[in-house]
Parts: structure tokens; C-alpha cells; sequence
């Protein structure tokens, strides 16, 4: 499914993919000399790999893209994920690739612990291992069901936007999607405000899903239970998350040409 068109719109992103490489030789005695001297460069050039972008997602359940219906729950190759996956792909090709690493009923300092359920390594680890350029975080709901404090979900988050950095990630924060109940919401606003203090302190890029979504007026009708999205609604989350991706693919891949 290619979304790129759509999700510009959505996100208010103008892909500007310029390619300026014009490089003008000192005048030579001979032309044919100039000629036989540029041949072997194009050919240089069009022989080079071109760069690559690869961008890991991680978080929670609505990270790894639970839907429910009719009361099961279940991953669904409609999330958010996927989305931004395609549009990725309708504008940079192959080029870029985003890889989800979401993990259900999870919580941040278990991805920075490695204690998730994935029973992977310590986040330092996993990152010092991992290919990935840009890394997404996406944490809060399941902080309000296991009664996390703010404070401590601000020292997880901190912990692991650090270590990104340190390593020489691109780290993409998100505040997770509101929830129907006006309690649990309640609780979750305050873990949301600890998200956006985390990125402004660590000055790091912020998709702040919670107030996108909050702002929609029917967005309980595209929630299919008390924490996860329909399709619909990662359909928009998506755009939200292109929006921020976006120019960092577009740097890095500007970087590496």
C-alpha cells in the first residue's frame, strides 16, 4: 500500500528531494581529454551503493500494532508502523527500511533494562549492535496499568534517549495515544508530560501523538478498546510520525550522498 501522497498531506510534509551535484573542471587544453576523464568517474558514480536509511521502532503494544474486534485482540498488519513503512518507501525506494521492534504490555525501563519479553539485551547493548540510524520511542500506557510513577518513567525515557545519543542514534520520541477512560486518560497526561520534558531537555524530535489525537473530534470511534487504535487511527498516526522521520531521512541520506 503506498501512502506517501496521502500522509504528506496528513502530516504537512513537502518532500523537496533535490540533487545538486554540478561540479565545473579548470579549463583543459584538450576537450577529448576532459571527456575521457569524466567517463570513468560517471561510472564510479553509478557503481557506488546508494545510502541507506534504517529506522527501528520500539514501544508498546500500539507500537507493534494491536487492533481488537469483537473482543480479540491481536497484531495487525494495519499499524502504524506499517504505514510509515509504506510511505518511507513510496518516496525514497528501497532506500529506506523501518524494522518493528514494538513489544506488547511493555514498559520503557524494560527496554532499558533488556527485561522485556523479548528477552533481548540491555538497551546499550542492543543499540551498540544495531545497524539502525534512527530509533523510535513509544511509551506511557502500560506505566498508568502498572501504577509507574511520572518521575520514573522520566528517568527510563531519559536513560534511553541518552544512550541513543551517545552511540550516535537519531532518537524520535512519541507520546502515546490518549485513552477513552477520562481516569486512566488523566494518569496517562501526566507520563505524556514527562515524554515532552525528556525531549525538549535532550533537545530530540517529538511526535506528540497524545495531543494530535486528543484534538480529533471522533477519535474514541476510531479506538478499538481502552488502548489501541483501529487501522484508521494508526493510518493517522503514521502521518503524524512521517512528518518528524521524514527530514531526518532526508539529512542522512543528503549526508551519505
Amino acid at each position: 500500500m503506498k501512502i506517501a501522497n496521502g500522509l504528506r498531506g496528513a502530516g504537512g510534509v513537502l518532500l523537496l528531494m533535490t540533487a545538486c551535484a554540478s561540479a565545473r573542471a579548470d579549463a583543459l587544453p584538450v576537450q577529448g581529454v576532459q571527456r575521457a576523464q569524466s567517463a570513468p568517474a560517471l561510472r564510479a558514480q553509478q557503481a557506488a551503493p546508494q545510502a541507506k536509511v534504517l529506522v527501528e521502532a520500539y514501544g508498546d503494544s500500539t507500537t507493534l500494532g494491536i487492533s481488537c474486534s469483537e473482543g480479540h485482540c491481536s497484531p495487525r498488519p494495519q499499524n502504524a508502523v506499517a504505514y510509515l513503512q509504506d510511505a518511507l518507501h513510496g518516496a525514497y525506494g528501497e532506500r529506506v527500511s523501518v524494522v518493528n521492534l514494538g513489544v506488547g504490555g511493555t514498559m520503557a525501563y524494560q527496554l532499558r533494562d533488556g527485561t522485556d519479553r523479548a528477552r533481548g539485551l540491555p538497551w546499550a547493548q542492543k543499540l551498540a549492535a544495531s545497524d539502525a540510524q534512527i530509533v523510535t520511542i513509544n511509551y506511557g500506557i502500560n506505566e498508568v496499568m502498572h501504577n509507574q510513577t511520572p518521575e520514573q518513567f522520566y528517568e527510563a525515557e531519559t536513560a534511553l534517549v541518552k544512550t541513543a545519543l551517545a552511540l550516535g542514534k537519531e532518537p524520535v520520541l512519541q507520546t502515546s495515544n490518549p485513552m477513552p477512560d477520562a481516569r486512566l486518560n488523566a494518569r496517562l497526561a501526566a507520563m505524556v508530560a514527562m515524554t515532552r520534558r525528556v525531549a525538549a531537555e535532550q533537545h530530540v524530535p517529538l511526535v506528540d501523538q497524545y495531543a494530535y489525537i486528543g484534538a480529533l473530534p471522533d477519535w474514541r470511534a476510531m479506538m478499538s478498546d481502552g488502548a489501541h487504535p483501529k487501522p484508521e487511527l494508526y493510518r493517522l498516526k503514521a502521518a503524524q510520525d512521517f512528518s518528524v522521520v521524514d527530514p531526518l531521512v532526508q539529512r542522512l541520506l543528503a549526508g551519505s550522498s
